[in-house]
C-alpha cells in the first residue's frame, strides 16, 4: 500500500459501531449464516468448497435466487471457510462444522468480529487480485492445470496495483484537503497510479491505460462492495457500450473522462469500516497510520509532540479528547510542563501547548499565572490570561516580547514553511517595530537566527529583506553557528 513514513491520523468510528457495520455487510453476514447452516450432512472438496450438489441448498439457505444464485453462496462459503467460522472435520470424507470462532460474532467483543472481518477482507482482497474466469480457462491444460505463462497477468503485480489504489483512496479520505467522505471519481483514482506527476497533457497511450485500469478497478470494486470495504457507483454500463463502438470506429482512444458527468465513470468512497480495515492492512505493514485518540492516554509530552505533524483539525480534535480525561488545572500544568525546552521541536510544541490551552476555561487560571515569570511560557501565558478578562496581569518586558516573538515565528516555520500566512505575519512585524531587527538579533532564542533568516528571504520589500538578513548574520555571530 502506500509507502508513506506517516500519513495523516484517521477518525475512526468506536470499535462496537464498526462491529455493527461488520455483521451487517451482505457478504460477511451470509458467511455466517452458512457456517451455522452446515451439518452432519454438508459435504466439500478438497479444497473445502461446497460440493455442486450443496450449492442450492445454501442459496436457500441465505434467501437467495436467480442465476447468480449459487456463485454469491460459494463466494460466502468460501470467506467462511476463509475466516474460520467452519471447519473441516475430516478432509478425506468431506465433513464439516461450526468453528469455535464463530461464537465470537455474538459473544464476543467488538474487537473480536473486527478480526473475523478482516479475515474476511484480505479473502476478498485476494480474489479481486485474481483475473476473469474466461482467462483462465483458456490457459488450463488438458489436465485441468492452468499454465500461468499463457495469462498476460502477474498475481504479484496485481495486487501491488490494488493495493496502491487502496492506499491512494485512503490518503485522499484522510488528508483534510481532499474529499474527505466524499466519493471519488473512478477515473481520478486510476490515473493516480497511471499518470506520472510530472506530465502535462496525458498521450493518448497514457489515455488507454488510464482507461484500462479504470475497467479493472470497476470489477475490483464491484466485489470488494459486499464486504463493506467501500461505497461504489459502477462504470455505466451504456457508457461502456458507447466506449466499444467508438473504439471500433476510430484509431485514437476515446479520452477516458467526461466532464459533463464524471460520475457515469464510477465513483467510490471508503466507508469508515473501510478505513478501518485499509488502517490495520497499513499498520501490519509497519507503516505509520496514526489515529485520533492514540495519544489519550499518553502524557503531555507525548501528546505535543504527537499532534505537532497533524493538521489542524485532526490535531484539535485529538487534544480536545486528551482534555477530556483530565482536570482542566491539572492538564493546563502538564501542557506547560512539556511545552519548555531549548531544542528544534520546542517552538512547534509551545504553539500546540497554546492552542491546547485555548481549549481549557478559567479553572486552569492559576497554572498560567504560576509561569508568569518563566522565560519561555511567560509570554504565552500572558496572552491566554489577557484573552480571558483576568485581572492583574503584569505587562510583559520588552525581551520576552521579542522572545515570544521569535517563538512564534519559528513554529509557524516549522508548521508551515514559507506560508502566505507566515509571509504576512513577517510584514506586520517589520511594519509595526521599525527598529525590529536591531533588537531582534540580540534575543537569546536557538532559533533566532533562522527567524530571521527567513524574515528576510520571505519579506518583499528588498531594504527590509537585507535588514533581516543582516540581522540573521549578527545572530549567528553571537551564538557562535
Amino acid at each position: 500500500m502506500s509507502d508513506s513514513s506517516s500519513l495523516p491520523p484517521v477518525r475512526l468510528h468506536s470499535e462496537a459501531e464498526l462491529a455493527r457495520d461488520a455483521l451487517a455487510t451482505p457478504l460477511f453476514s451470509r458467511a455466517a449464516r452458512l457456517a451455522r447452516w452446515a451439518g452432519p450432512d454438508t459435504r466439500v472438496g478438497v479444497g473445502g468448497e461446497l460440493e455442486e450438489e450443496q450449492l442450492p441448498g445454501a442459496a436457500e439457505a441465505l434467501g437467495l435466487a436467480g442465476d447468480d444464485a449459487a456463485a454469491l453462496a460459494s463466494e460466502a462459503w468460501r470467506v467462511a471457510v476463509d475466516t474460520g467460522l467452519v471447519a473441516i472435520v475430516d478432509e478425506e470424507e468431506g465433513t464439516v462444522a461450526a468453528a469455535p470462532d464463530l461464537a465470537l460474532l455474538t459473544s464476543g467483543s467488538p474487537h473480536d468480529v473486527l478480526g473475523l472481518w478482516l479475515g474476511a477482507l484480505e479473502t476478498v482482497l485476494a480474489d479481486a487480485s485474481v483475473p476473469d474466469l474466461d482467462d483462465l480457462g483458456d490457459a488450463m491444460d488438458e489436465d485441468g492445470t492452468i499454465d500461468f505463462s499463457e495469462l498476460d497477468w502477474d498475481l504479484e503485480a496485481e495486487a501491488e496495483f490494488l493495493d496502491g489504489v487502496l492506499g491512494n483512496l485512503y490518503l485522499l479520505t484522510v488528508n483534510e484537503e481532499g474529499p474527505g467522505d466524499r466519493p471519488v471519481p473512478l477515473p481520478a483514482l486510476a490515473a493516480s497510479m497511471i499518470v506520472p506527476d510530472d506530465m502535462g497533457e496525458p498521450t493518448n497511450d497514457v489515455l488507454e491505460q488510464v482507461s484500462d485500469a479504470m475497467m479493472r478497478l470497476d470489477d475490483q470494486f464491484r466485489l470488494l462492495e459486499p464486504i463493506g470495504l467501500v461505497e461504489f457507483r459502477p462504470v455505466d454500463e451504456a457508457l461502456m457500450a458507447d466506449a466499444e463502438d467508438a473504439a471500433d470506429a476510430a484509431d485514437e482512444p476515446a479520452a477516458p473522462v467526461d466532464d459533463t458527468d464524471v460520475s457515469r465513470y464510477g465513483m467510490v468512497r471508503l466507508t469508515p469500516l473501510g478505513l478501518y480495515g485499509l488502517r490495520a492492512r497499513l499498520l501490519e505493514a509497519g507503516i505509520s497510520a496514526p489515529a485520533v485518540g492514540d495519544l489519550v492516554d499518553k502524557g503531555a509530552d507525548a501528546l505535543l509532540d504527537g499532534t505537532s505533524t497533524f493538521p489542524p483539525m485532526a490535531a484539535q480534535a485529538e487534544t480536545e479528547q486528551w482534555l477530556a480525561r483530565r482536570e482542566p488545572l491539572t492538564a493546563a500544568r502538564e501542557l506547560l510542563a512539556a511545552a519548555r525546552g531549548g531544542d528544534k521541536g520546542a517552538p512547534l510544541r509551545r504553539l500546540r501547548c497554546q492552542q491546547a490551552l485555548s481549549l481549557v476555561g478559567t479553572e486552569a487560571e492559576p497554572a498560567l499565572r504560576e509561569v508568569l515569570d518563566d522565560a519561555e511560557l511567560g509570554g504565552l501565558a500572558r496572552v491566554w490570561l489577557v484573552e480571558r478578562g483576568a485581572a492583574d496581569v503584569p505587562a510583559p518586558p520588552e525581551s520576552m516580547v521579542f522572545w515570544l516573538t521569535i517563538d512564534t515565528v519559528a513554529a509557524q516555520l516549522a508548521a508551515e514553511g514559507n506560508s502566505t500566512e507566515l509571509q504576512t505575519l513577517v510584514e506586520g512585524l517589520a511594519q509595526q517595530h521599525s527598529g525590529f531587527f536591531a533588537t531582534a538579533w540580540r534575543v537569546d532564542h536557538p532559533a533566532t537566527p533562522d527567524v530571521l533568516e527567513a524574515m528576510g528571504r520571505l519579506h518583499p520589500d528588498k531594504k527590509v529583506a537585507k535588514a533581516a538578513r543582516k540581522a540573521a548574520f549578527k545572530a549567528r555571530s553571537q551564538q557562535g553557528v
